[in-house]
């Protein structure tokens, strides 16, 4: 696991220098620590920051082939390298190293573009093909590793983060109005969009070619679901993807350093840990948050779990004042606005991690996605029911069952449920029916934005917000799948796997890997009959079925409670942090533009009386938090680190 970084020139220009190679690898020094590369030729200059995990002595970048005619810079891991690699030296290809990194390179030598269709693993790659002056980036199909870009004064920049090209680029950060509505309705920008304006993510799933002063950005793999034309038993369905996963575990304990795990006391992490024990690991570190407000906490199943696989495990103990505190450390890693705490706890967990010796977890990352497991899945399955008789009072009563935390839901009427479920009831046609509710319920948090800055959105925008995209094949799938692609599309890829996994763990320079991402898992998930998946109310009914071989029952028939952490208590206690009351003061708020003052004054007074706060409030004072944190680190008062020193491990290769 590494970072990666370059710039192209597009037109005549002086070549890219090493110094600028060396701020833009000191800015991301975290996700790479243990040594840095870089590749300067009279057109491209390409950097790496290493995270050694395989091969530690020999795989230091930038790696090329055998005549020097490509050259690599890679971020992530290729899981089946192994077999890769044999196929590639029966084809003649000679290797210099053990690494993965060196696979991807003679792959694409091999077959150019089409080799990322043959690539399992999570992965940012960069090429450059010194014959034809080509630079080709590349990015995993469900956006695990991330991979930004920009164009300015002639020049083409990438980076593994934001603030790498914000060290070197001529163009200065400035937030996206539409980026910022999308995040207070979707949770994060939407692909290719990123939070800064002219900063777009080559999206997951897609690759990019820069030449000749041209830029192309195509797609190789989408989510597509097709359930089989003939359907198997279900033994053999659980039978199949059961090794799938297994065999999506083994490989992802390829490295040359200790693979740990993460525990959250539920059923997708449980197993995870179970299979590797399974596989004949003798000694395992398990990971998890503990919560000081029980509302959040978990940590008697993780610790019940623990003990039933005999591992090594470490908690970190996550209080109010803990999650406020690093917040600014969080957003300065994430590099966008959040609206949820979540990624606080994981960035504890990650240092945690890092502080036990490890660089690389298993996760569980994927299975509600793809199997069926959020309650959104379950909540559109009832409002479909509901809708077909949609003036019954007993139907939406099935709402307060599924929601039991949520108490108003216990003793409200069928008014109350209709006014909050009802909401577009009968349109069960309309493609995003599964999150209508969701979605406009966060975008009422849009009222707080300065009126200068609502303009500046409608006049991007010119005639409204286009939402997530959908393939033509979209209308085809059922009802549940086509909830899941909105999940996965926006959820898992803009959200989860960004600013609550890649960027809180890299923090540390900790690797997640996530065996329910295999892509032969993936696509296994994606042809599985729904009842498979959501059989009644029942969620994840395959993998139970899997988990009850290896888990105690009080696990693999535990019901999913989300990962959640406090927000409003974290921020306003007894010590609130001296940043919330700088950032949310009315003079703060005025003078970044964003949001309006009044507004914002009359919400913290509100969070300060001790009255009760849902979770609309919760969510308005975390994007508007998380906002002004975010515009101060990177639009106010932006600082890029002291480049590489002399004494840093760099490897320097010049071409011409």
């Amino acid at each position: 696991m590494c970072a990666i970084a370059g710039i192209l020139n597009l037109a005549a220009a002086p070549a890219p220098t090493e110094a600028a190679l060396r701020r833009m690898l000191a800015m991301v020094r975290h996700r790479g620590p243990d040594e840095f590369g870089v590749l300067l030729a009279p057109q491209v200059a390409l950097g790496n920051a290493r995270l050694s995990i395989v091969d530690l002595t020999g795989g230091q970048q930038p790696i090329t082939n055998e005549d020097g005619t490509l050259w690599i810079v890679f971020n992530g891991e290729i899981f089946n390298h192994v077999e890769l690699r044999a196929e590639l030296e029966a084809r003649g290809h000679r290797f210099t190293t053990h690494c993965d990194t060196e696979v991807v390179l003679h792959l694409f030598e091999e077959h150019g573009p089409d080799c990322l269709q043959r690539l399992n693993g999570q992965f940012a790659i960069a090429i450059w093909d010194q014959r034809d002056r080509s630079l080709f980036l590349a990015r995993d199909r469900v956006g695990v590793r991330p991979l930004f870009y920009t164009q300015a004064a002639n020049q083409f920049i990438f980076a593994s983060e934001i603030k790498s090209i914000l060290a070197v680029s001529p163009v200065a950060a400035k937030i996206d109005p539409v980026a910022l509505e999308e995040i207070f309705t979707y949770w994060s920008p939407l692909a290719p969009r990123s939070a800064f304006r002219g900063i777009p993510e080559v999206p997951p799933g897609h690759y990019l070619v820069a030449k000749a002063g041209k830029i192309s950005v195509r797609a190789y793999w989408q989510l597509e679901f097709a359930e089989p034309a003939a359907e198997k038993s279900a033994t053999e369905y659980e039978e199949e993807f059961h090794h799938l996963l297994t065999d999506a575990t083994r490989i992802r304990l390829r490295a040359d350093v200790p693979v740990g795990a993460y525990l959250s006391g539920g059923l997708d992490s449980s197993l995870i840990a179970a299979l590797v024990r399974q596989l004949g690991v003798s000694r395992l570190d398990t990971f998890s948050i503990a919560f000081d407000d029980q509302k959040f906490d978990e940590s008697q199943f993780q610790r019940e779990m623990a003990a039933f696989l005999g591992s090594e495990h470490q908690v970190v103990q996550a209080t109010h004042a803990d999650i406020g505190n690093i917040f600014p450390a969080v957003t300065w890693h994430t590099e966008v606005p959040v609206l949820r705490t979540a990624p606080g706890p994981m960035f504890l967990l990650s240092k945690l991690v890092r502080d036990r010796g490890l660089k690389v977890v298993l996760s569980g990352e994927g299975a509600d996605e793809f199997l069926g497991g959020y309650d959104i899945f379950k909540e559109a399955k009832i409002r479909r029911f509901w809708a077909r008789q949609p003036d019954s009072q007993c139907r939406p009563r099935l709402l307060a069952r599924l929601y039991p935390d949520i108490a108003a839901l216990q003793t409200a009427g069928p008014a109350y449920l209709k006014a909050f479920f009802g909401h577009g009831l009968t349109a069960t046609d309309a493609a995003d029916y599964s999150h209508a509710i969701r979605w406009r319920n966060n975008r009422r948090n849009c009222r707080l934005f300065a009126p200068d800055f609502a303009a500046a959105i409608a006049a991007q925008q010119n005639g409204g917000s286009a939402g997530p995209g959908c393939p033509a094949s979209f209308q085809q799938w059922g009802e549940l799948q086509r909830a899941q692609y909105l999940e996965i599309s926006v959820f898992l890829s803009q959200y989860l796997l960004a600013a609550q996994g890649d960027r809180v763990a890299m923090a540390h320079s900790v690797e997640g890997r996530h065996p329910f991402l295999d892509v032969r898992v993936m696509e296994f998930c994606n042809r599985l009959p729904a009842r498979f998946k959501l059989r009644g109310l029942t969620d994840k009914f395959l993998l139970r079925q899997v988990g009850r071989k290896y888990l105690p029952e009080k696990i693999w028939r535990r019901r999913k409670r989300p990962y959640r952490a406090p927000i409003h208590r974290s921020f306003f206690h007894a010590t609130t942090p001296d940043y919330v009351r700088e950032l949310l003061s009315e003079s703060a708020v005025a003078a970044a533009g964003i949001f309006n003052p009044v507004a914002i004054r009359q919400l913290v007074a509100k969070l300060e009386s001790g009255r009760a706060v849902g979770e609309a409030d919760d969510m308005a004072v975390m994007g508007v938090l998380s906002t002004q944190l975010v515009h101060r680190q990177f639009v106010q008062a932006f600082r890029a680190a002291e480049p590489l020193a002399a004494a840093d491990p760099v490897k320097v290769c010049r071409l011409g």
